[in-house]
């Protein structure tokens, strides 16, 4: 049996408009984790206070801050920082972790619902709930669980991966897959990645399993142009094919901000193909990625996930190195 020891490890800066939302949905959870690292990666507002003062009242909270560097540094920027946390535990410690962004509100058994359920299927390495935003923004805190969605957009996470925001794993499925690259796109690439070795990664939309994101995902720190145009060059610099990139376009079409967020992931990947930038250095990766890509265009992605996972089940070896 799982002792359901997790440990969270949160890279964040500058996010005092936010943080005590997500610091007090941690604390109000039915099981709370017994470790949370909180790295200050340089924060110039009230992040530094308000840390410190839950970080003196909840004894499971410890907060590592790394120096000023200038600006926030995406991509590989936010894991260097995840890892000036997770650097400082013993993982073996722990049956699984997380990198928990600071800009959430979640329902109050959230965690202890995911590990029921990687408890009820050992296969499943990574996973979570999907992400909302208040189409409004209003002031008030939102009602969890988030049984009606009327008023509240979905980030629209495919079933395939967890959220970047919130990555719960399984510690022996981290460890397989090698953590975390240093790059953007680093949490499309781990899923795949996870099935690579036979893991299931997954995502699902129940009620008591939805969190409400603060700071809608591809708005960047600047703008929602910039957070496009950064998921099309990651998208580049995973392995997408043009074929799949073009359909992952058109759907985000649909998606808030209408029409120009698709238009503006179409530059950044095809600007990267243009200017022959480069990609994630493992052939082996692309060629598996690929081959799941073309299945989703030409079988529908539900029925390409079932056979791929049925696939994969003989990959799978928790004991593995």
């Amino acid at each position: 049996m799982s002792s359901r020891r997790y440990c969270l490890v949160t890279p964040c800066r500058d996010e005092a408009a936010y943080a005590r939302r997500t610091l007090d949905a941690v604390a109000a959870q039915s099981e709370p984790p017994a470790l949370w690292v909180i790295v200050d990666d340089g924060s110039t507002d009230a992040t530094p206070r308000i840390l410190e003062e839950y970080a003196a009242r909840l004894p499971w909270v410890r907060v590592v801050r790394r120096p000023d560097r200038g600006d926030r540094k995406l991509g590989g920027g936010v894991i260097d920082a995840f890892y000036s946390g997770y650097d400082t535990v013993d993982p073996s410690a722990f049956d699984y972790v997380c990198k928990l962004d600071l800009d959430l509100d979640l329902p109050p058994r959230y965690f202890a619902l995911l590990m029921d359920r990687m408890e009820a299927e050992p296969r499943l390495g990574t996973c979570s709930g999907k992400a909302y935003f208040r189409g409004d923004a209003p002031a008030a805190r939102d009602a969890l669980p988030l049984r009606d969605t009327s008023g509240y957009v979905s980030e629209a996470l495919g079933d395939d991966n967890s959220a970047g925001m919130i990555k719960f794993y399984r510690r022996r499925c981290f460890e397989q897959i090698g953590g975390f690259v240093r790059e953007l796109m680093w949490d499309g690439i781990d899923g795949h990645r996870c099935r690579q070795r036979g893991w299931i990664a997954a995502s699902w939309d129940d009620p008591e399993l939805r969190f409400v994101h603060l700071r809608p995902m591809g708005t960047s720190h600047r703008n929602w142009w910039t957070g496009r145009v950064r998921h099309g060059f990651g998208q580049y610099f995973m392995g997408t094919t043009p074929a799949y990139m073009l359909a992952s376009a058109a759907f985000r079409m649909t998606r808030p901000p209408r029409v120009v967020g698709g238009l503006a992931m179409l530059h950044g990947y095809f600007k990267s193909l243009l200017q022959g930038r480069p990609r994630y250095g493992d052939a082996a990766f692309r060629r598996f990625l690929r081959r799941y890509q073309w299945s989703v265009l030409l079988r529908g992605k539900a029925r390409a996930l079932a056979a791929l996972d049925r696939r994969q089940r003989a990959c799978w070896d928790p004991e593995r190195p």
